[in-house]
């Protein structure tokens, strides 16, 4: 429960520092309530590779990552180990109450899963990176957020970072949103990838329009139910380039609940979508040198978590992503991934509220056109306080 504590508007910044850090999780400024919240994850992850071993600091072994999965024997093909507490987050938020009645609320949110710097060698020191930041007002959000295409409370509980990777909507980036009842609108940042000569990964930045998405959102006793729709320009310049295609995308997504037990689930198509799924498992579009062809997928996922009693659950989970690569293409692209299967499953006890003990099996497969394919086989051992 969070504790909440009445200040003086004259309270220095740094006594507020120090009364949030001594246990209070939130207090009030005058008409401003300040919180503060997170959780410290420590994760022991135990991963074989059929085909080769990723690097020590490759961020495939800090989470599950599609498409790294390797698909050509290797040397180091040994199981690896790895542990380490980079998940863990902290974020800071405000709610000022206006003379109109209105609240104006902030958050910032800072992790330390994907950021550079850092070793294993001795400090284990590791820069903070942006999760969230941004500041909502009678119903606009303005800054970065979860991108309005993809409905997070959608997703599974997991002991790894994104649970469903190749199957679900994966994006945060800086926006504008409008939300109006059960509706949502957004324009939000465009970047695109796109596969050139030798299968080489180009990150461009040139679209002349935000993405867009609309999303809508109905709530019920039995759970929840989203569709959303994403239209976006792909644009790829270099030289005498100068190339644009239409991509687009539909998400259905939600939750039904069975007494305390639930559901969960994606279903997401189209044309060019690239980054915004499977953590950019397929690039949005090929360059052949004269046109942009964008990429078709499909991707989903199917999660039952399941209440053994008040204190252990279990989440059973099932996740895939495909790819309809043109063949006539692969001269270009060489040899790009085709599909990507995984499935887990989790027991999670948690003795006491907000501190939960959990132990994860997750296999998974990736296959390239050409049909030569790898596996992984992991097992994650996590203990976490939420605060």
């Amino acid at each position: 429960m969070t504790t909440k504590i009445n200040i003086n508007k004259k309270l220095t910044a740094v006594a507020v520092s120090s009364l949030l850090s001594s246990q209070a999780l939130a207090a009030n400024i005058g008409n401003t309530e300040v919180s503060y919240g997170g959780y410290i994850k420590l994760d022991a992850i135990w991963s074989d590779f059929s085909d080769g071993t990723l690097g020590s600091q490759h961020i495939g072994r800090d989470f599950y990552v599609p498409g790294t999965t390797p698909v050509v024997p290797s040397t180091g093909e040994d199981a690896v180990f790895d542990m380490h507490a980079r998940q863990s987050r902290f974020n800071f938020g405000t709610a000022s109450k206006l003379d109109d009645g209105s609240t104006i609320k902030t958050k910032i949110e800072l992790d330390f899963i994907a950021s550079t710097g850092g070793n294993e060698r001795v400090s284990n020191s590791y820069s903070p990176r942006i999760r969230q930041a941004f500041v909502t007002y009678k119903g606009w959000l303005f800054g970065q957020a979860w991108s309005n295409f993809q409905n997070v409370s959608a997703l599974p509980e997991t002991l790894d970072f994104v649970g469903p990777a190749e199957g679900t909507v994966f994006v945060r980036q800086a926006m504008a949103k409008y939300t109006i009842g059960n509706w949502s609108f957004s324009a939000e940042n465009p970047e695109s990838t796109v596969t050139t000569e030798g299968g080489e990964r180009k990150i461009t930045d040139d679209a002349q329009m935000p993405d867009f998405t609309a999303r809508y959102n109905y709530k019920a006793d039995w759970g929840h139910f989203t569709v959303a729709a994403l239209a976006r320009q792909l644009t790829y310049k270099l030289g005498a380039a100068d190339e644009t295609e239409s991509s687009y995308g539909i998400s259905a997504s939600g939750r039904v609940n069975f007494g305390k037990n639930n559901i969960k689930f994606m279903l997401t198509h189209g044309q060019g979508l690239g980054r915004y799924v499977g953590l950019n498992v397929a690039h949005g579009a090929v360059y052949d040198g004269k046109d942009l062809h964008a990429i078709d997928s499909t991707s989903g996922f199917i999660a039952y978590q399941h209440y053994w009693n008040s204190q252990w659950r279990s989440t059973f989970l099932y996740s895939y992503f495909s790819a309809d690569n043109d063949t006539n293409l692969l001269n270009i692209t060489g040899d790009p991934t085709d599909m990507t299967t995984s499935y887990s499953a989790n027991i999670l006890y948690s003795p006491v509220k907000k501190l939960t003990f959990g132990a994860e099996y997750k296999v998974a497969n990736r296959e390239v056109q050409s049909g030569a394919e790898g596996d992984l086989d992991r097992l994650q051992l996590s203990v976490k306080y939420a605060f």
